[in-house]
């Protein structure tokens, strides 16, 4: 098998005495935060300005891309604790989370009403009230007095100090304002403002016939029952509306969906001119889209404009993009050619031209410049492993890449685009912040560069690779050794594995992506191997559809192509091979040591899926179908069926109110144990969901750790 070393990270003992190194621990990234990279706080560009913002020792510092001078301090916080005590408000300890509204006025949130704050003369204005148990809080974006909220199932708007509710619904299971598919299709939100704030749309949930799923709560005396709605692939699923509600009027439109009661409605947008709202509707199946345009004034659809089918998925995840200044015109983004590409279309369901092409995926699209003539995005362009800022030149189509160093890259613009908040990081740079200058394309300014957060640590050398899947396809792989690794030593190996779809675990950033407990646990003398596997992400439809209808399968078989590939390293020992994930990771670590049990000697899983049909309808459905339309896939990928393979020692771990994998697939998984007399070992986390989070996390790996010390080291 071919092995091809694209990157490494090697950070050698020889530049300093080994006595002068310390190792990394489990418990360092809890207890000493000097390791993580340096962040900038409360970076943000002011609206209509070419400056930016950030907080350094408790002071906001202002500061402008075109001059190299330092930038100055804006706003301490001596000067908010006069400025709110003059105002009758209580002085905060520490800085409070400010945004930019405008550019001369910040907003916060104090006692359960939103402030602006101009901070030249020091004035504090309240602007509008809602409480705190509110959620999905959408502020007006041309009226700072009125936001839009939810409390429980209802749906309320905040005009100043009054408040009134849009829905009075007192069925728990009619839900309005708040997402729907379980966050899938790239839903995020519930509430959608019109473009000039005079209207508001708005999800509506109809629950009702989906049951009630029961997560136990052991902290009061007695336990109690929270009840959450759970559509389990192949049961009843939630119903969707959408209502557009006049705040003025008070009057209340629904839009025409009445007969689509088994289809989702994802990605709502509005029409610049407000007088449409354009759906991405799919059905149940989720293999037909429609996007369709619905009348604002009277709720008809009006027409669907395109049209998208796969005889496995299609999977809308975001919204439709207008262009600038126009209400015709506007970019679809689609797998239609196999990768996730850019397409001009307008309003008649023309598509004008496909604007991204290539064997590489658009990650994120960021809008055009003012006049339409330039078009930005993310994309893996030259690499998979890497997420790049790129510009689409529209007169000529050529593609400039504007982020020059190697690695993984998140952006932020200014107002009209001209300039760019870069934050990145790479196997070489734990974390840099630069301003781009769109026209010149390269760096004008770097605010902060952090290169070696781990310069007194012990660290292994890093590798990332590829290998061959059995059809040829590149795989890539991450490989941290031992940092205490000598020549001729047989070390074991842990696996860490995802392997399911919208991840990828190896990439060109910090620590490989590999985070503090995988490099802490090669510090204690592991081999660490992760392998990202046909059906996870950005490397196009053909590479992630491979795994449907029998989800486990593929993924298995590349993963054990890493296995091959680790028993040729002189320095793996093949007896003492582990395996730990979480979530769709659980899963695969379930299957791996079910259906390689002469390979793998200890797994430990978390939240795993057990079987898919316990698993949420909207997920589920897209890469297995039904159960009751594809029972031999879902036989031969559940584990219970395996349970009797099990041979090496083996943890499962989970949060006893987990609402994403609940909590009956593990516990389906012991019942299958004693019954085929086979031992496991089981440990729960009261009161935690999916995963485990805040001070217990500590607890969660060093329990991890302690396993595989002591079953797979010795």
């Amino acid at each position: 098998m071919r092995k091809i070393i694209i990157l490494a990270l090697i950070i050698s003992s020889s530049l300093y005495a080994l006595g002068q190194k310390k190792t990394l621990k489990i418990s360092d990234p809890y207890t000493n935060h000097s390791i993580y990279p340096a962040r900038m706080k409360m970076l943000s560009w002011i609206p209509q300005e070419n400056a930016y913002t950030y907080l350094k020792d408790s002071t906001l510092v202002r500061g402008i891309p075109t001059t190299k001078k330092a930038d100055k301090a804006f706003l301490s916080l001596a000067q908010i604790r006069k400025d709110w005590q003059s105002a009758g408000l209580k002085a905060p300890k520490k800085f409070p989370h400010l945004r930019w509204y405008s550019n001369t006025g910040l907003h916060f949130v104090s006692n359960d009403t939103l402030y602006n704050y101009q901070p030249s003369s020091g004035k504090i204005k309240s602007l509008c009230y809602y409480p705190q148990s509110s959620k999905f809080i959408k502020a007006n974006p041309d009226n700072p007095y009125m936001v839009a909220f939810t409390k429980e199932n209802n749906l309320y708007i905040a005009n100043g100090e009054k408040v009134s509710a849009v829905t009075n619904d007192e069925d728990k299971g009619i839900v309005s304002g708040q997402v729907v598919s379980r966050n899938e299709f790239g839903i995020e939100d519930g509430i959608f403002w019109s473009p000039k704030g005079d209207l508001l749309a708005y999800y509506i949930k109809d629950e009702t016939n989906v049951g009630e799923y029961p997560l136990v709560n052991i902290d009061s005396r007695e336990a109690t029952v929270e009840m959450i709605r759970y559509p389990m692939a192949g049961m009843a699923s939630e119903i969707i509306y959408v209502a557009v509600y006049n705040p003025e009027t008070k009057k209340k439109v629904m839009l025409d969906t009445k007969k689509l009661k088994e289809y989702y409605f994802t990605n709502i947008t509005w029409s610049p001119d407000e007088k449409y709202i354009y759906i991405q509707v799919l059905n149940r199946e989720q293999n037909h889209l429609w996007l369709n345009q619905y009348d604002v004034a009277t709720g008809k659809m009006t027409k669907t404009l395109l049209e998208e089918t796969n005889d496995k998925w299609v999977e809308p995840e975001e919204q439709i993009h207008f262009l600038n200044h126009s209400n015709s015109q506007f970019v679809f983004m689609s797998e239609r050619d196999g990768y996730y590409h850019a397409y001009l279309c307008n309003t008649e369901g023309k598509i004008i031209k496909q604007l991204t092409k290539g064997k590489w995926v658009v990650t994120q699209f960021l809008g055009f410049n003012d006049d339409n003539s330039k078009m930005f995005f993310m994309a893996t362009k030259d690499s998979p492993l890497e997420n790049n800022l790129y510009e689409l030149n529209m007169n000529n189509m050529k593609i400039s890449r504007l982020t020059k160093e190697a690695g993984t890259h998140h952006i932020k613009f200014n107002y009209n685009k001209t300039y760019a908040i870069d934050a990145f990081s790479s196997l070489k740079v734990a974390s840099q912040y630069d301003i781009i200058s769109v026209a010149k394309k390269k760096v004008v300014k770097i605010l902060q560069k952090d290169s070696e957060p781990l310069k007194d640590y012990l660290l292994g050398e890093m590798s990332i690779g590829t290998i061959k899947a059995d059809n040829g396809t590149d795989l890539y792989y991450r490989l941290i050794k031992p940092s205490n690794f000598e020549k001729g030593k047989k070390y074991p190996v842990i696996v860490y594995v995802y392997g399911g779809p919208h991840a990828q675990l190896v990439k060109n950033s910090f620590l490989g992506g590999s985070g503090y407990f995988l490099q802490a646990m090669a510090d204690k003398g592991y081999v660490i191997y992760t392998l990202d596997n046909r059906g996870s992400a950005n490397r196009g439809f053909a590479f992630e559809s491979g795994i449907h209808r029998r989800l486990g399968t593929l993924e298995m078989r590349d993963q054990m192509q890493g296995i091959k590939f680790l028993k040729k390293l002189d320095y793996v020992d093949t007896n003492r091979i582990g395996v730990h994930g979480w979530s769709f990771g659980g899963f695969m670590t379930t299957s791996l040591m079910l259906n390689h049990p002469e390979v793998f000697k200890v797994g430990v899983a978390g939240g795993p899926v057990i079987d898919w049909k316990y698993y949420e309808v909207m997920y589920g459905e897209r890469y297995m179908d039904k159960p009751q339309e594809n029972p031999e896939g879902y036989k031969k990928s559940s584990t219970l069926n395996k349970v009797k393979n099990l041979k090496g020692r083996f943890l499962i771990i989970h949060g006893t109110m987990d609402p994403v994998v609940v909590w009956q697939n593990s516990q389906l998984f012991v019942k299958a144990c004693v019954s085929n007399q086979k031992q496991l070992d089981y440990f729960i986390y009261p009161d935690h969901e999916h995963n485990v989070r805040g001070k217990d996390r500590l607890h969660l790996e060093t329990k991890i750790a302690q396993y595989f010390d002591d079953f797979l080291k010795k």
